[in-house]
């Protein structure tokens, strides 16, 4: 009997776990991570919040909020194993509407990082004295 690769892309794969999906997908740098953002509501398939062993078909779509940003995602394909970027790319498509939402968001960001900069030297020790004494009301 012939040995048989699980692990790798494979068009006969109907089905895989959510959170390793996510992972071989690179959404999340770790499968720990992705089970914790599936538990915790971060990660929708078809709509309906889901638990990490939900099984994920080719055509499902997802909903993927990670820090700030926000995907929806169309998955094209299974992979078991976590391979190269350009790979993990392969297997979903993300909408359109999506990607203009995150490009404003991104933009918006900039915008909001540049109206307060960062100061230019660390505050001294009045400066600090000052700063703690505004901040408690005194």
């Amino acid at each position: 009997m012939p040995k048989v690769n699980k692990s790798s892309m494979n068009e006969g794969m109907l089905k895989i776990r959510l959170d390793k999906w996510l992972w071989c997908a690179r959404f999340f740098k770790t499968r720990s991570l992705a089970a914790a953002a599936v538990a915790g509501g971060k990660v929708h398939v078809n709509g309906v919040r889901v638990k990490p062993a939900h099984e994920v078909r080719i055509g499902d779509r997802l909903e993927i909020t990670r820090d700030a940003e926000r995907y929806e995602i169309v998955v094209r394909a299974l992979s078991a194993k976590r391979g190269a970027a350009s790979a993990a790319q392969q297997l979903y498509e993300e909408t359109v509407a999506s990607q203009e939402t995150r490009v404003r968001h991104a933009e918006l960001r900039k915008l909001a990082a540049l109206a307060s900069p960062a100061p230019l030297k660390r505050p001294d020790k009045k400066s600090r004295r000052l700063i703690h004494r505004f901040k408690q009301g005194l």
